[in-house]
This record gives structure tokens, C-alpha cells and sequence, in this order.
């Protein structure tokens, strides 16, 4: 199972001391998270995709580009690519790069992202969200599967013997998550497909989650691509950690209550209670995420949301040493516990080659290239 961090790289006035960091600063910041995330024995690091204030991450692969050379092992990944205002071709042509540039440790998450002015802004109209996400997505695939590619399509203008450069990595595309808080659409794609599904699990009660990974699971099995306990799932997750629970929360109380996306709404206390925000020790933490597996099966991906609403680099860090110190260990241990024999690995690059390799005549098939 992979665990890591991911960003949506807000700047966001600290509410405890006033000050709001440049934007340089928080750029720089991501970097050093990332690196951090990887020191601690994390496995993966994603950035949102945002074009609009506060937010700085609007060229998701060139950070993606710099944290590749100043990292080894480190998987890289999106949280979300938008797949509805961004060109399919310079989606394939850019995570191809990406991927040579850092030897496969790439995959990417699609996704119709949060903020409905980004439409026009890029040219295209949000009541096509859903029909955009569906018909940039099937030409990616094909940009990414064939070599020649003719296509004509709604959205952008038709393509005529086009051959998208370079070409994926060992000839294995970047693994492809879909993710969603409320679409049962993106969902359903996922499943056609054979991808991976990401909840992005933060908002919500768990009984929504619940019921979109089982339709996702549900129609996964039902296009072909293994049993519904096969399919591919990541979650998103939030926390905030100290070794005591009641400093936690006194903690970070001023940051919940001020940040853009739930501050003056519910109290901390209930949104802890109604969705899967963990503010609390270590073993809150612990506890909270084992129980994800109750209701979403065993999975294969699961990413924290430690570095927004203006907390101090120092703080996130020791969010990240605590993960990798104290919490992911024996999550991986605890999660390994009664798993399946034929529930499959998180997908990496290597396993795709090795799934590629050993079937060749399927190699868009995510759950047979985990049981090669």
C-alpha cells in the first residue's frame, strides 16, 4: 500500500500570527514538503492544479519536473490534473516527458477540479464539465496507446496522422487515477477504463464514500477488469497531529476556523465527527484511518492533507515526521493484516512493464498488469 502527501498549495494568512507568506515562498515550500515526505519514508507526493488566487500550482509538471531531480524514489503524482480545460495533447505530451525525465515515477490523477470560473478562462463552458472529462479523457488514451492517431471529436479541433512525442516511458503510460468527491460519472469512467479511483474523502461522510467506491468497484468488475475487491482505490484523508489530542486541537482550532474552504462553518468538532478529519494524536490518527477499510474494502493509495489553511512550514513538517515516524509504519503493517491474496499492489511503473511484458495483448488493463 503507497502513502503520501497531498498539496492543493494554498497561501492562506496564518490566523495565529497574521502573516501570509509570497507566493515564492510557498512554491519553495511544496518543494521542500516533497522532499521532506520522501525523508520520512513516504512513498508519494501529489500537487493540485489550480489557476487562480490563493493557489500557485498552475504548472503541476514543472514542479513535478524539479522535485524529480531532487528525489529518488519518491513517486510523483497530480491531485488534480484538469482534464476538462487542458488540451489532451499537451497532457499526453507533458506527463510523457515528465515521466522519462523522472525513470517512471509518475502517475496522475484526472479530475474536473473545484473552481467553476477555471472554464472560460481556458475556452470551454462548465455545464460540459462531465462531457469534456469523458471525451478528453478517451482521446489521452488513444494520444498515449497508438502511435498514429486520427481523431475528430466536440471540444477541440480534429487531429490528422498525429503522432503525440515522446512516447510514453518503456512504452507503459503513466498509470491514471480518476478522482471525485460527488461524480458518479468520473466513476464510472474510471471503471471502463480499468483506473484507479480516488475519493477525494475530506468533505463528505464516509457513507458517500462508501457508496461511490462500491459503484466504482461494482462497475470495475462489471467491464471485465477483475473482482470488485481487484479494482484500484486511493482515498484522500486530512490530519493534524501532537502527541496529545487536546493540544491538537487547541492548536489548530484558529487554522479550521479561518481557512477558505470550511472555516465559519460547522464547529471542529463537528466536522471531525461527520467526515474523516483527524485532528488528534498519533494513535487518533492510526485508528481513524484502519477504520477506512470498514467501508471502502481493502485499497491500494492513501494521501494526507497536512500543509494548508496557513500553517507554518516548521508545523507541516512535524506533521510529516509523525506520519512517517509514527503513523504510516504501522498502517502498513495493520493494513496488511487479512489482506486478500489477490487484492493487487498499488500500480507502479515497473509493475505495469512487468504486467505489459507478460500480456502483451492487454496492456491497458491496470488490474491484470498488477497480478502479472
Amino acid at each position: 500500500m503507497q502513502f503520501g502527501i497531498f498539496s492543493v498549495g494554498d497561501v492562506t494568512q496564518d490566523p495565529t500570527t497574521g502573516t501570509t507568506v509570497s507566493e515564492h515562498e510557498r512554491i519553495k515550500a511544496m518543494v521542500t514538503i516533497a522532499r521532506h515526505a520522501e525523508q520520512a519514508g513516504l512513498d508519494v507526493f501529489a500537487t493540485g492544479e489550480h489557476h487562480n488566487p490563493p493557489f500557485v500550482p498552475s504548472s503541476p509538471t514543472t514542479m513535478l519536473g524539479w522535485i524529480a531531480a531532487k528525489t529518488e524514489h519518491l513517486i510523483l503524482s497530480t491531485s488534480t490534473t484538469l482534464i476538462t480545460t487542458n488540451d489532451p495533447v499537451k497532457i499526453a505530451e507533458d506527463y510523457a516527458m515528465l515521466q522519462h525525465l523522472a525513470e517512471g515515477r509518475v502517475d496522475l490523477m484526472m479530475g474536473r477540479g473545484n473552481t467553476g470560473p477555471v472554464y472560460p478562462w481556458f475556452g470551454q463552458d462548465i455545464r460540459n464539465g462531465i462531457a469534456l472529462a469523458i471525451e478528453n479523457y478517451a482521446l489521452l488514451r488513444r494520444l498515449w496507446d497508438e502511435e498514429v492517431v486520427d481523431w475528430e471529436g466536440r471540444f477541440r479541433t480534429p487531429l490528422q496522422s498525429f503522432t503525440s512525442t515522446p512516447r510514453p516511458l518503456d512504452g507503459v503510460a503513466p498509470f491514471v487515477w480518476h478522482g471525485s468527491i460527488r461524480s458518479p460519472e468520473i466513476a464510472e469512467q474510471a471503471a471502463y477504463y480499468g483506473d484507479g479511483f480516488f475519493h477525494n474523502h475530506i468533505f463528505w461522510p464516509k457513507e458517500h464514500t462508501q457508496r461511490m467506491v462500491a459503484l466504482y468497484r461494482k462497475r470495475f468488475a462489471h467491464y471485465g477488469h477483475g473482482s470488485e475487491q481487484q479494482a484500484i482505490v486511493g482515498l484522500g484523508g486530512q490530519v493534524f497531529m501532537r502527541r496529545s489530542s487536546q493540544d491538537a486541537v487547541r492548536e489548530f482550532r484558529p487554522y479550521f476556523d479561518n481557512a477558505p474552504v470550511y472555516g465559519h462553518g460547522p464547529s471542529l468538532e463537528e466536522f471531525t465527527r461527520e467526515t474523516p478529519l483527524t485532528v488528534g494524536s498519533p494513535q487518533q490518527v492510526i485508528e481513524r484511518t484502519l477504520s477506512f477499510r470498514d467501508y471502502v474494502g481493502d485499497y491500494q493509495r492513501q494521501l494526507f492533507l497536512v500543509d494548508h489553511a496557513g500553517l507554518p512550514l516548521k508545523t507541516v513538517l512535524e506533521q510529516i515526521d509523525l506520519l512517517g515516524e509514527e503513523v504510516v509504519p504501522v498502517l502498513r503493517k495493520e493494513f496488511a493484516i487479512g489482506r486478500p491474496a489477490d487484492v493487487p499492489a498499488a500500480p507502479t511503473h515497473a509493475s505495469r512493464v512487468a504486467g505489459k511484458a507478460a500480456n502483451p495483448a492487454n496492456t491497458d488493463n491496470a488490474a491484470s498488469a498488477q497480478h502479472a
